[in-house]
Protein backbone atom coordinates (compact mmCIF):
# COMPACT_ATOMS: atom_id res chain seq x y z
CA UNK A 1 0.00 0.00 0.00
CA UNK A 2 3.22 2.25 0.95
CA UNK A 3 4.72 1.87 -2.59
CA UNK A 4 1.40 2.62 -4.29
CA UNK A 5 0.61 5.86 -2.32
CA UNK A 6 4.81 7.22 -2.97
CA UNK A 7 4.79 7.48 -6.47
CA UNK A 8 1.22 8.95 -6.46
CA UNK A 9 2.76 11.84 -4.19
CA UNK A 10 5.34 12.54 -6.00
CA UNK A 11 3.68 12.77 -9.22
CA UNK A 12 1.70 15.30 -7.66
CA UNK A 13 4.50 16.89 -5.83
CA UNK A 14 5.75 19.10 -8.85
CA UNK A 15 1.77 20.90 -8.81
CA UNK A 16 2.32 21.48 -4.83
CA UNK A 17 5.35 22.98 -5.44
CA UNK A 18 4.51 26.65 -7.30
CA UNK A 19 1.69 26.90 -4.77
CA UNK A 20 4.44 26.33 -1.77
CA UNK A 21 6.74 29.05 -3.76
CA UNK A 22 4.19 31.80 -3.94
CA UNK A 23 2.86 31.88 -0.32
CA UNK A 24 2.90 35.23 0.84
CA UNK A 25 5.16 35.05 3.78
CA UNK A 26 3.96 35.76 7.67
CA UNK A 27 5.01 39.03 8.86
CA UNK A 28 8.06 37.78 10.74
CA UNK A 29 9.26 36.41 7.34
CA UNK A 30 8.92 40.00 5.80
CA UNK A 31 12.47 41.72 5.02
CA UNK A 32 12.87 44.42 7.96
CA UNK A 33 12.65 47.15 4.68
CA UNK A 34 9.10 45.54 3.78
CA UNK A 35 7.77 45.48 7.26
CA UNK A 36 8.83 49.66 7.91
CA UNK A 37 7.07 50.32 4.39
CA UNK A 38 3.87 48.11 5.49
CA UNK A 39 4.10 49.08 9.00
CA UNK A 40 3.43 53.02 7.27
CA UNK A 41 0.30 51.58 5.98
CA UNK A 42 -0.65 50.22 9.34
CA UNK A 43 -0.67 46.77 8.29
CA UNK A 44 1.54 45.49 10.74
CA UNK A 45 -0.88 44.26 13.64
CA UNK A 46 -3.03 42.95 10.96
CA UNK A 47 -0.78 41.24 8.09
CA UNK A 48 -1.05 37.77 9.44
CA UNK A 49 -4.70 37.81 9.22
CA UNK A 50 -5.31 39.62 5.70
CA UNK A 51 -5.73 36.36 2.88
CA UNK A 52 -3.07 35.26 1.04
CA UNK A 53 -4.19 36.41 -2.03
CA UNK A 54 -4.35 39.80 -0.99
CA UNK A 55 -0.76 39.55 0.71
CA UNK A 56 0.24 38.73 -2.37
CA UNK A 57 -0.77 41.65 -4.13
CA UNK A 58 0.27 43.45 -1.85
CA UNK A 59 3.74 42.54 -1.51
CA UNK A 60 3.60 42.73 -5.88
CA UNK A 61 2.18 46.59 -5.41
CA UNK A 62 5.53 46.56 -2.78
CA UNK A 63 7.85 45.59 -5.35
CA UNK A 64 6.65 47.70 -8.11
CA UNK A 65 6.83 50.79 -5.38
CA UNK A 66 10.17 49.79 -4.32
CA UNK A 67 11.54 50.52 -8.56
CA UNK A 68 9.66 53.51 -8.80
CA UNK A 69 12.07 56.56 -8.96
CA UNK A 70 11.06 59.02 -6.98
CA UNK A 71 9.20 61.47 -9.37
CA UNK A 72 6.94 58.06 -10.11
CA UNK A 73 6.49 57.86 -6.77
CA UNK A 74 5.24 61.80 -5.80
CA UNK A 75 2.69 61.09 -8.67
CA UNK A 76 1.89 57.66 -7.69
CA UNK A 77 0.88 59.69 -4.16
CA UNK A 78 -0.84 62.32 -5.45
CA UNK A 79 -3.27 60.23 -7.65
CA UNK A 80 -3.70 57.70 -4.42
CA UNK A 81 -4.67 60.99 -2.55
CA UNK A 82 -7.36 61.96 -5.26
CA UNK A 83 -8.82 58.38 -5.42
CA UNK A 84 -9.06 58.61 -1.68
CA UNK A 85 -11.05 62.23 -1.89
CA UNK A 86 -13.37 60.23 -4.45
CA UNK A 87 -17.10 58.98 -3.11
CA UNK A 88 -17.08 55.85 -2.75
CA UNK A 89 -19.75 55.26 -5.59
CA UNK A 90 -17.19 57.25 -8.39
CA UNK A 91 -14.70 54.97 -7.54
CA UNK A 92 -17.45 51.51 -7.52
CA UNK A 93 -17.62 53.18 -11.41
CA UNK A 94 -14.25 53.20 -12.01
CA UNK A 95 -13.36 49.79 -10.87
CA UNK A 96 -16.08 48.67 -13.07
CA UNK A 97 -14.74 50.87 -15.98
CA UNK A 98 -11.11 49.16 -15.22
CA UNK A 99 -12.64 45.79 -15.38
CA UNK A 100 -14.10 46.36 -18.89
CA UNK A 101 -10.80 47.99 -20.11
CA UNK A 102 -9.08 44.61 -18.64
CA UNK A 103 -11.78 42.46 -20.38
CA UNK A 104 -11.08 43.74 -23.71
CA UNK A 105 -8.53 41.61 -25.69
CA UNK A 106 -5.21 43.25 -26.48
CA UNK A 107 -5.63 45.30 -30.01
CA UNK A 108 -9.03 47.03 -28.48
CA UNK A 109 -7.10 48.31 -25.47
CA UNK A 110 -4.44 49.73 -27.23
CA UNK A 111 -7.08 51.34 -29.35
CA UNK A 112 -8.34 52.59 -26.15
CA UNK A 113 -4.99 53.91 -25.25
CA UNK A 114 -4.62 55.97 -28.83
CA UNK A 115 -7.87 57.34 -28.68
CA UNK A 116 -6.94 58.98 -24.84
CA UNK A 117 -4.09 60.09 -26.05
CA UNK A 118 -5.79 61.73 -29.23
CA UNK A 119 -8.17 62.98 -26.39
CA UNK A 120 -6.02 64.65 -24.15
CA UNK A 121 -3.81 66.59 -27.31
CA UNK A 122 -6.51 68.81 -27.88
CA UNK A 123 -7.07 71.83 -26.82
CA UNK A 124 -8.59 72.06 -23.33
CA UNK A 125 -11.67 74.34 -24.93
CA UNK A 126 -12.06 71.44 -27.54
CA UNK A 127 -12.34 68.86 -24.69
CA UNK A 128 -14.91 70.80 -22.85
CA UNK A 129 -17.21 71.11 -25.74
CA UNK A 130 -16.77 67.15 -26.11
CA UNK A 131 -17.23 66.35 -23.09
CA UNK A 132 -20.55 68.71 -23.33
CA UNK A 133 -21.83 66.90 -26.13
CA UNK A 134 -20.92 63.31 -24.43
CA UNK A 135 -23.02 64.52 -21.84
CA UNK A 136 -25.88 65.00 -24.20
CA UNK A 137 -26.10 61.68 -25.95
CA UNK A 138 -28.53 59.50 -25.56
CA UNK A 139 -27.27 56.14 -23.91
CA UNK A 140 -27.54 54.53 -27.39
CA UNK A 141 -25.66 57.23 -29.26
CA UNK A 142 -23.29 56.74 -26.91
CA UNK A 143 -22.92 52.93 -27.28
CA UNK A 144 -22.82 53.81 -30.77
CA UNK A 145 -20.00 55.91 -30.61
CA UNK A 146 -18.09 53.69 -28.22
CA UNK A 147 -18.47 50.41 -30.60
CA UNK A 148 -17.15 52.93 -33.83
CA UNK A 149 -14.26 54.09 -31.31
CA UNK A 150 -13.53 50.87 -30.69
CA UNK A 151 -13.52 49.39 -34.48
CA UNK A 152 -10.42 50.91 -35.14
CA UNK A 153 -11.49 53.61 -38.14
CA UNK A 154 -11.23 57.42 -37.93
CA UNK A 155 -13.19 59.06 -34.89
CA UNK A 156 -11.39 62.11 -35.70
CA UNK A 157 -11.40 64.22 -38.58
CA UNK A 158 -9.85 67.40 -39.85
CA UNK A 159 -11.93 70.41 -39.30
CA UNK A 160 -11.64 73.91 -40.53
CA UNK A 161 -8.17 74.94 -40.44
CA UNK A 162 -6.64 71.62 -39.80
CA UNK A 163 -8.17 71.26 -36.32
CA UNK A 164 -9.28 67.68 -35.03
CA UNK A 165 -12.91 67.58 -34.62
CA UNK A 166 -14.15 64.39 -33.32
CA UNK A 167 -17.38 62.79 -35.31
CA UNK A 168 -20.32 62.15 -32.96
CA UNK A 169 -23.57 60.07 -34.45
CA UNK A 170 -26.70 61.60 -34.92
CA UNK A 171 -27.67 64.96 -34.88
CA UNK A 172 -24.22 66.27 -33.51
CA UNK A 173 -22.58 65.12 -36.66
CA UNK A 174 -24.74 67.24 -38.96
CA UNK A 175 -23.70 70.04 -36.60
CA UNK A 176 -20.20 69.55 -37.09
CA UNK A 177 -20.70 68.46 -40.94
CA UNK A 178 -22.97 71.96 -41.20
CA UNK A 179 -20.97 74.53 -39.70
CA UNK A 180 -18.92 77.53 -42.14
CA UNK A 181 -15.94 76.79 -43.57
CA UNK A 182 -13.36 79.19 -42.33
CA UNK A 183 -11.18 80.79 -45.15
CA UNK A 184 -7.79 81.99 -44.63
CA UNK A 185 -6.89 85.02 -46.07
CA UNK A 186 -3.69 85.86 -46.02
CA UNK A 187 -2.14 89.24 -44.88
CA UNK A 188 -1.10 91.45 -47.54
CA UNK A 189 2.95 91.53 -48.22
CA UNK A 190 4.39 94.09 -46.11
CA UNK A 191 5.98 97.46 -47.48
Amino acid sequence: MKTRILPILLLLLPGWLPALATAAPDWDQLPPEQQRILGELKLAERWDTLPEARRERLLKGLSHWQKMTPAERRIARKNLKRWRKLPPERRKALRHRLRRYLQLPPDKRRLVRERAHQFRQLPPERRRQLRERWRRLSPAERRHTRERLLRGGRSFSRGPMGRRTLILPGPQRELIARRPPTTFRPCPPSA
